[in-house]
């Protein structure tokens, strides 16, 4: 036999240094490769994440992408799963759950799609079904869906509309049909590039037109509804009966807020008390999530239960404890048919019915894949729920409150061994203070990147409305749900009102005192993206590597005051502009047209008090200057012109740098950069900054006009 060898001339010898690099590198490996395989439990976790990667390279891309790419995505992901063994395994499964969350939202998109208005209508009569009455601070407003618009074909006709009624009106009934004098415009585009998209938002929510009345609401014939319309007419008409009864016994704030938790509408509460909910850590009182949630299926798990074990034949020989949790299964699902199916709901509805099926197969209830099954569900069913700060928040604050039960748990069961009434109390109120501080630090980024401000005092407010929502205001409305159809409900109502009245004055207490609320400019996405994976990676393992996520937050931190912010704004009508002076502050160009825009462009600055607008001959320190035809602004060496007369268009055009004309068509115009008004109705509203090199950015709410289904 022929004895064949190998021959290695043809390798190149690395060099003697190479030799420790490439053993330190193979030992850190198999180091990484033996702590990820001890965590072996805690893989499934990550299903979740994967799917929010996948869902948020959909909405990240600048076009639509083909219809094709989903299901290409997944059999490319199935087909490397099935070929991979091993690591390789892993990483193929970690894919195919991205690509799972791409092709969801891809779904998600085609099945919600519905015409939108492309423009302002001029007023005239609409015709509609009501879908959903929202009562008001002031008057109210309607969801209407089967529309009749004078002037627009059919397939160009919006699938729903908001209206809002003229005050004092009289409210229509779930499922009527109505005819109403009215304007009617698409939803509102982002106030800046990164700004909160709602009518993205309303895409999803079917909703391709908003508008006001101008007329009153007049009653229409129209066809019999289906037994869904019926459905959904009757949870209508119930939630507008409870709203009434509330009114008959309580006024103002009070009622407004007694009937958010009965209803799950938060419309009527005055701006004020939201304001101060909002700074004092307390508006999650108002959103029906996990506490509410859980205090229902708490108090009706342990009343039955209770009560069933007062009678003894029947405890002895029966699964009370079962009994009492399809019970309290059934009552949270009575409960969000009720207040209706946001993601808080959802998600909180979600894990309390996976904790009590695990009651019912005798399995533990508290358990972070609980959290993961019902985060799945929700971005499979409703991907578009993850741009937003209720999944955000919510799922934060759960996930965060799991990981630190997880630590805590051992040390408090410990401690509660052969406890006292003292000690006990003394529990609980570390139990409310590490939930409340645990849940505001979790949530802090999200209302950081939303909101650009966080409650400092969060802690303080929860710690005294906490229990008197759990012991109180909700007993009661669980009494009163019971006492409405007797007509019994009046002392509930108004013990509600008590306890109600009490967590408003904690909230304006709170909200007055020195420093309050932090406030910070706008951070971009990556920081964001930055912190829920640091954050994740933190909560989520179990062994020390877990403390490598404490980069991913430290770079979120870092991101704050280094936010960049645009030197110049123009909203996409061309009646405001904004300017950053040298100090840092926003002068607009005018103290009443678009005031919503400019309160944005304060809040995203992160800076306080009421924007103002510079004066008409320009600003003393020459950086604005102007006339009657236009303004000049000077930034880091470059001249802008603002171009308010044609007059001015074409020696500004010689003259400028950048010349903007947002009244005006400049085509023409050579100047090196132009924006004028036909580049607002393309593309939105504008914003640019001028770095110190002289460098313009220049940035678009629609930078591809068309290319997504919701611009």
């Amino acid at each position: 036999m022929t004895q064949v060898t190998r021959s290695h001339a043809h390798r190149p010898r690395l060099p003697d240094w190479a030799d420790p690099i490439l053993f330190r590198l193979r030992d850190t490996g198999a180091r990484l490769a033996d702590t990820l395989a001890r965590e072996r439990q805690r893989w499934a976790l990550w299903l979740p994440v994967m799917l929010g990667v996948g869902i948020g390279a959909y909405f990240s891309l600048p076009v639509e992408p083909p219809a094709w790419s989903g299901l290409v995505l997944l059999v490319a992901a199935i087909g490397a799963a099935w070929a991979a063994d091993g690591w390789g395994r892993l990483a193929a499964g970690a894919l195919l759950a991205c690509a799972l969350g791409f092709t969801s939202a891809q779904v998600r998109s085609w099945s919600v799609a519905a015409p939108v208005l492309k423009g302002q209508l001029e007023a005239s009569g609409i015709e509609g079904r009501v879908v959903d009455v929202e009562r008001l601070d002031e008057g109210a407003r309607v969801l209407l869906d089967e529309l009749s618009v004078p002037g627009l074909a059919r397939e160009a006709t919006p699938g729903r509309a908001r209206v809002r009624l003229r005050a004092g009106d009289v409210l229509p009934s779930p499922g009527q049909r109505i005819r109403v004098f009215a304007v009617l415009q698409p939803p509102p585009a982002p106030v800046e590039p990164g700004g909160y998209d709602f009518r993205r938002h309303a895409y999803f929510l079917g909703i391709g037109a908003v508008g006001f009345a101008l007329g009153h609401v007049e009653p229409r014939p129209g066809p019999q509804l289906t037994w869904t319309g019926r459905f959904g007419a009757f949870l209508e008409g119930a939630r507008l009966g409870i709203a009434d009864r509330v009114g008959m016994r309580l006024e103002g704030a009070e009622a407004a807020v007694t009937t958010a938790l009965l209803t799950g509408e938060q419309g009527a509460i005055p701006p004020d008390d939201l304001v101060a909910m909002r700074e004092s850590g307390l508006q999650h009182l108002l959103s029906i999530s996990g506490l509410h949630i859980g205090l229902v299926a708490g108090l009706v798990f342990l009343s039955l239960r209770a009560l069933l074990a007062l009678a003894e034949p029947v405890a002895l020989r029966f699964p009370i404890k079962k009994w009492a949790a399809v019970a309290a299964l059934l009552a949270v699902l009575a409960y969000m048919t009720l207040v209706g199916a946001a993601v808080p709901t959802l998600r909180s509805v979600l894990m309390t019915g996976v904790m009590l099926l695990a009651v019912l197969a005798d399995r533990n209830p508290f358990s972070m894949r609980v959290v993961a099954l019902a985060a799945a569900a929700v971005l499979l069913f409703q991907p578009d729920a993850m741009l937003g700060p209720s999944f955000q928040m919510s799922f934060g604050a759960v996930v965060a409150l799991i990981a630190a039960y997880e630590w805590a748990q051992p040390r408090m069961a410990a401690w509660r061994m052969g406890a006292g009434p003292l000690r006990k109390a003394m529990l609980y109120v570390f139990g409310v203070c590490l939930t409340s501080l645990v849940a505001g630090t979790a949530t802090m980024p999200f209302a950081l990147y939303h909101f650009q401000q966080v409650a400092n005092y969060g802690l303080l407010a929860n710690l005294l409305a906490v229990p008197v929502t759990s012991f109180w205001v909700m007993p009661c409305g669980l009494l009163a749900y019971l006492l409405m159809p007797l007509g019994l409900e009046g002392w509930a109502v108004e013990g509600m009102g008590w306890g109600i009245r009490f967590i408003l004055w904690t909230a304006h207490a709170v909200a007055a005192l020195p420093g309050a609320v932090l406030t910070v400019p706008a951070v971009p996405v990556w920081a964001l993206a930055s912190v829920t994976f640091g954050g994740l990676w933190l909560m989520i393992w179990l062994r020390p590597w877990r403390m490598a996520g404490l980069a991913g937050i430290a770079l979120f931190v870092l991101a704050i005051p280094l936010s960049p912010k645009p030197d110049l704004r123009i909203n996409d009508s061309g009646s405001l502009v904004g300017l950053r002076m040298p100090d840092g502050g926003l002068l607009l160009s005018s103290s009443r047209s678009g005031r919503f825009e400019a309160a944005e462009w304060q809040q995203r600055d992160g800076l306080e008090g009421e924007p103002k607008a510079w004066p008409k001959a320009g600003t003393s320190d020459g950086v604005v200057r102007c006339d009657s035809l236009g303004c000049q602004y000077r930034r880091n060496g470059k001249v802008i012109a603002l171009v308010w007369r044609p007059e001015a268009l074409m020696e500004d055009c010689r003259r400028a740098d950048l010349v903007i004309a947002p009244k005006l068509e400049a085509r023409q115009c050579p100047a090196p950069l132009v924006i004028d008004a036909l580049d607002l109705a393309r593309r939105g509203a504008h914003a640019l900054s001028i770095g110190e090199d002289g460098r313009v950015t220049l940035e678009s709410v629609r930078p591809h006009p068309g290319a997504r289904p919701w611009n």
